[in-house]
């Protein structure tokens, strides 16, 4: 049995999207290794507190806790100064490593996801796993909300360029890991990856829910949307695709169809402003944030999921697939990418009225055939079982940490 270093900044098995990961990828990695998990400091409370609620064995699994000391973080508040501190905590790692004299085979560099912070493990010169990284493509400057989110839009992707191209440290994590682990095929393009250290797996998972036998032939239909209230997000497309869609179905059918809107954010009130004059206005729920345990009744109860993000990843996307949802979304890196024909509606990306236009008609196709939106549930359902659990991530992760031990002749460690 070898024994593998993670690293992940977020650990926390009460959270979703990188803090649910953390957890979960180094969970999954103690089924056949040894494993000891540095995290911060942050997330003691809460590990301890679900291992010890929910019985979990921790024969294979040691965690350790960092943090920078004060003098180091006293100006991070919040989110503020969280990408600078974060780039740091990840500096002095190997610091902390080599005091602590821990021992082990391989490391690995789970998160952030993000391409723009590299990894130092590769100075304790052991095997290395880098990722999953996740990469956010340009949002397609027609369906920015203003030319100001163009200009911040474009601004940052410059910066995340030149970055790319300066920053050493980048260099050497691309050079210096055996393994670099995309969450989506652009990761490999855009930091220049060869083919042979690539290997493409996405953080989006979910744990498995009982199946949920929906009554396909319910007269309401319920269109579902989740996620933070921003720009990447593109939730005023949702808004004007649902009042398309509204628009064209008869009065008798407008009663039956229904939007509701989980999450919270900066362009709320935008959002409200939009919906002011639709006719669809008395059938749109904010229902505000939701927490992570209460969200399967959400899922449940509803009948298509339309996500048409332009992010690179999407962990909503692998919990309404558990639940069996048609999905809706754009064709691109994301979403797009995590999904299958069978089971989504992929748009292309084209002119900002088209994409309402092609999105409603989408909506108004699921909504009038019910075996449609029963054939693409039941696809849905098996591509989550295939791809989206985390026993699935798990057996992904081992053929790569196998592999490398075959590579380099591991074997037990000395603890």
């Amino acid at each position: 049995m070898i024994k593998i270093l993670i690293t992940a900044y977020d650990i926390n098995p009460y959270k979703g999207s990188e803090a649910s990961t953390g957890w979960n990828f180094t969970i999954q990695v103690t089924r056949e290794n040894k494993v000891v998990a540095i995290t911060r400091k942050n997330n003691k409370q809460n590990i301890e507190k679900y291992i010890k609620e929910n019985n979990i064995s921790t024969e294979n699994l040691e965690f350790k806790y960092y943090d920078l000391p004060y003098w180091m973080r006293f100006w991070k508040k919040g989110s503020r100064g969280s990408s600078l501190y974060f780039y740091l905590w990840q500096m002095f790692m190997p610091i902390f490593i080599l005091k602590n004299k821990l021992k082990f085979d391989i490391a690995h560099n789970v998160n952030f996801h993000a391409d723009a912070f590299p990894t130092f493990l590769w100075l304790l010169r052991k095997p290395l796993i880098w990722g999953p990284i996740n990469h956010n493509e340009l949002i397609p400057k027609q369906y920015l909300l203003s030319k100001k989110e163009s200009y911040k839009d474009s601004l940052k992707w410059i910066i995340k360029n030149i970055n790319w191209k300066i920053d050493p440290f980048i260099f050497l994590s691309r050079k210096l890991s055996d393994i670099v682990i995309g969450g989506n095929s652009s990761v490999k393009k855009r930091l220049n990856i060869p083919e042979k250290r690539f290997y493409s797996l996405s953080q989006v998972a979910s744990n498995n829910v009982e199946e949920n036998i929906k009554n396909f032939y319910n007269e309401n239909f319920t269109i579902l949307l989740v996620g933070r209230f921003i720009t990447i997000k593109s939730f005023d497309l949702s808004l004007k695709s649902f009042e398309k869609f509204y628009n064209s179905l008869s009065d008798k059918n407008q009663s039956k169809v229904f939007l509701k809107i989980i999450g919270d954010g900066p362009l709320k009130h935008h959002y409200q402003s939009i919906i002011k004059n639709f006719n669809s206005i008395k059938n749109i729920e904010f229902c505000g944030w939701i927490e992570k345990n209460m969200m399967d009744n959400y899922y449940k109860t509803s009948s298509v999921f339309f996500f048409p993000s332009h992010e690179g990843a999407g962990m909503v996307i692998a919990e309404s697939l558990s639940h069996g949802l048609p999905i809706v979304c754009f064709d691109n890196y994301g979403p797009g990418e995590l999904t299958n024909e069978k089971c989504a509606f992929k748009i292309p990306y084209s002119t900002y009225e088209k994409s309402v236009d092609d999105f409603a008609q989408k909506l108004r196709l699921l909504c009038e055939n019910k075996d449609l939106q029963k054939s693409m549930s039941l696809e849905a359902r098996k591509l989550f079982e295939e791809k989206y659990t985390w026993d699935a991530k798990g057996l992904f992760l081992q053929q790569i940490y196998s592999n490398l031990s075959k590579k380099y002749n591991l074997g037990d460690s000395n603890e």
